[in-house]
């Protein structure tokens, strides 16, 4: 019989710009003809989805239309044409609920509670319909629109599972490391309460800016969740109503028999009478470290949206796609794009330049430090006791969330450190044993030398942000397609990644002395023109283009005559495939002010390169500390 083939949304809709994009999907502003309503379609490319993707898609969908709550984005619509799969979700136009609460000029408890009392309500709504979320963190909390007081929106159902009632079963190890629950992490029956920890965690970072747990090497981070090993220390806690508190533990009581429940927590004082209850008090202090948190987690998702984009181009097409990628129309997405730009020029070091001049300080230690932080990273361990559990879902993204999912948490997920720990402590990591998610990857040894020892590398030295999980097929891509540089047969660095780490010193090298001469047209050769960038000087805001740098160049740099010297200290490199590396050292730079009186000033910085016909651009900088006076 012959098949009539669907051109449904073809026919019904018409696609404007896109707002993200990933490996194997595109989110694109759409219009239904008929009505002129606005939806954000998640495009998804068929043609590269397993058998076991496809059902995992068809269940996100499921779960994502039995979800209808004002705080929570909606799913208006499945479609399946040749080769493509859409999905029609609300618009949402806010961006992140995060990032909203920085640009705000007051911030409150009070504003705090009415976050949480909306993400409660989504959280309510779900385990009504018997849905766990199961992936609950910042990337996922959008707000509806730009206007004041738009409501909370819960996004991103790709982890979510079904469950009958109270169920507790093991559904497979997957989240994100900082949120993850004790159960999840003694790899014990789990159900609801798994969100409400993760509620926890979202409320303590409301209320102060940085979470509750926290440590580079994971294996030490899971420890500290297993014990509930949290506190509320001076001063930053001290101006918090015990009322506030209270339902933290309540949240972040390891029995998960005993932690509240959703509705329970709706009915908390210090929710339901927050009038009364809440403090008003502004909490400077906690914008404050909320921009240092939010900044730390773009820049990690710009830096693996570049790694994605570059492996991509140099492993060839992919067969299958196990994990998708979505950015928000923000850092992330914006740092896929620039990738894609071919660099022009690449500015040659100057001999006769005397001053300024840059020193490179090495550190002799050069390991692998296991991972990090409540990293931003989502995992998803699946079959990790031999079952195939349909309650594993993909990994997918509504229209403007960044989080992704992967068969194999090991490989990326318990490799995070802190590039910027690591030079701020003026010390190379050390190696230590896989975590606990690495002891269930599902993935095989020979996958894991490039990627741990290299990829890995990378991801620990950015904040928090997604993290992209390696395709199962990548060993066979990587043999029938070009052969990256970073991939030589034996274990050991091959000569040309050394090489390569070297000319990344070294363009980093000539950017700065292009900065300390106060060369704009030496340092627009250099960057990506659309180059992003988070610096003191922006006020924790992304900021894109050379604008915001050439009015420093023309005004100060310019115009600086006092010798500069600028010390790289203990930089570390870490290659992306082919045409992709970052850079994190500390850069120390001595100069004279203006009354003659020597000056020195440190920043902790992470530059982002990207190389196309053979020239290195930078295409994000990330820098944090003092700025780097008189220079920035």
């Amino acid at each position: 019989m012959a098949t009539t083939t669907c051109t449904r949304f073809t026919d019904e809709f018409q696609l404007y710009e896109e707002l993200g994009k990933g490996a194997f999907s595109v989110v694109r502003r759409c219009v239904k003809l008929c009505t002129g309503q606005e939806y954000a379609a998640k495009i998804i490319n068929t043609k590269k989805l397993s058998a076991r993707d496809h059902q995992k898609l068809e269940r996100e969908a499921r779960i994502c239309r039995l979800l209808k709550h004002p705080n929570i984005v909606r799913l208006h619509d499945s479609i399946s044409e040749e080769g493509f799969h859409y999905l029609l979700f609300d618009l949402v136009t806010g961006g992140e609920l995060f990032e909203d609460i920085v640009a705000r000029e007051y911030y409150s408890e009070a504003d705090a509670s009415h976050c949480i009392q909306q993400i409660l309500e989504a959280v309510l709504h779900c385990h009504q319909m018997g849905v766990v979320h199961r992936d609950l963190k910042p990337e996922n909390l959008l707000l509806a629109s730009k206007c004041k007081n738009a409501a909370v929106k819960l996004a991103d159902f790709g982890l979510a599972i079904e469950v009958q009632g109270d169920q507790q079963a093991w559904f497979g190890f997957a989240g994100t490391p900082g949120y993850l629950s004790p159960e999840v992490l003694r790899k014990e029956a789990y159900g609801k309460p798994v969100d409400i920890w993760a509620c926890g965690v979202i409320l303590y970072i409301l209320l102060v800016g940085y979470p509750p747990f926290w440590d580079e090497d994971q294996h030490k981070l899971y420890q500290q969740i297993k014990a509930g090993a949290y506190d509320f220390p001076s001063p930053e806690w001290d101006t918090v109503t015990p009322e506030a508190k209270n339902l933290i533990n309540q949240m972040l009581t390891i029995n998960p028999a005993k932690r509240i429940t959703a509705q329970e927590a709706l009915k908390h004082p210090w929710v339901c009478q927050r009038s009364t209850v809440a403090s008003m008090m502004h909490r400077q202090e906690t914008v404050e470290c909320l921009k240092k948190f939010n900044a730390r987690r773009k820049l990690k998702g710009a830096i693996l949206t570049t790694m994605l984009v570059s492996r991509n181009f140099s492993v060839g097409r992919q067969t299958t796609a196990p994990a998708t990628v979505s950015a928000a129309a923000a850092a992330a997405g914006t740092t896929a794009g620039l990738v894609e730009q071919a660099a022009k020029s690449l500015l040659n070091k100057k001999a006769d330049v005397k001053e300024p001049q840059t020193t490179v300080i090495h550190n002799p230690v050069d390991g692998i430090k296991e991972s990090s932080d409540s990293s931003n990273t989502t995992i998803e361990d699946e079959d990790v006791k031999g079952k195939s559990l349909d309650s594993s879902s993909v990994k997918a993204i509504s229209e403007v969330s960044q989080s992704h999912p992967g068969s194999a948490p090991a490989i990326f997920s318990t490799k995070l450190t802190d590039i910027l720990g690591c030079a701020r402590r003026g010390s190379g990591p050390s190696a230590v044993p896989n975590s606990e998610a690495a002891a269930h990857s599902t993935q095989s040894p020979p996958q894991t030398p490039i990627m741990q020892t290299r990829f890995t590398d990378l991801v620990s030295c950015v904040g928090r942000a997604p993290v992209p999980q390696p395709q199962t097929e990548l060993p066979s891509s990587r043999t029938s397609g070009p052969l990256p540089q970073t991939s030589p047969p034996t274990p050991s660095p091959s000569v040309s990644a050394q090489t390569r780490k070297q000319e990344i010193i070294k363009i980093t090298e000539q950017l700065i002395e292009a900065i300390n001469n106060g060369d704009f047209d030496a340092y627009a050769k250099i960057c990506d023109p659309g180059l992003t960038s988070f610096e003191p000087e922006a006020l924790g805001n992304l900021v894109e283009g050379m604008d915001f740098h050439r009015f420093y160049f023309e005004n100060l740099l310019s115009k600086n005559s006092k010798p500069i010297h600028t010390t790289i200290l203990n930089p570390h490199v870490h290659l992306i495939g082919e045409d992709a590396a970052c850079i994190a050292y500390i850069r120390l730079t001595q100069f004279v002010d203006g009354q003659g009186r020597p000056r020195s000033s440190q920043s902790e910085e992470t530059r982002v390169w990207h190389r196309r016909d053979s020239k290195w651009q930078n295409v994000h900088f990330h820098c944090s500390g003092a700025p780097a006076a008189p220079l920035q």
